[in-house]
């Protein structure tokens, strides 16, 4: 095998190190975060607060983790859930008349 050299100068010539130095020196993300500006209430800081969590859905995986649900559980119950929004949203259709 000629060419094939494993010391270190010859295996960081290629773009190996490239992607690794990159994430090194961006800071790493620390979940939700809400920046509160000076003279900002609190209480607005915790409504735009609230809305990220939602948006991330974040309770709703902690409920979901909370105990093994099985796969073809998982499925009825999702089967369940679209079926009762049809449900609703016929119903919606049906007064709009």
């Amino acid at each position: 095998m000629q060419g094939y050299n494993r010391n270190k100068q010859n295996w960081n010539k290629g773009n190996f190190d490239r992607n690794r130095n990159n994430r090194d020196n961006q800071p790493k993300a620390q979940g939700l975060q809400v920046f509160v500006r000076d003279g900002e209430d609190i209480s607005k800081a915790l409504r735009k607060l609230k809305k990220k969590v939602e948006a991330a859905g974040v309770l709703k995986e902690i409920r979901d983790r909370q105990y093994y649900q099985k796969p073809s559980e998982k499925r009825r119950i999702a089967k369940k859930a679209g079926i009762a929004r049809w449900k609703k949203r016929q119903r919606e259709l049906e007064i709009s008349r």
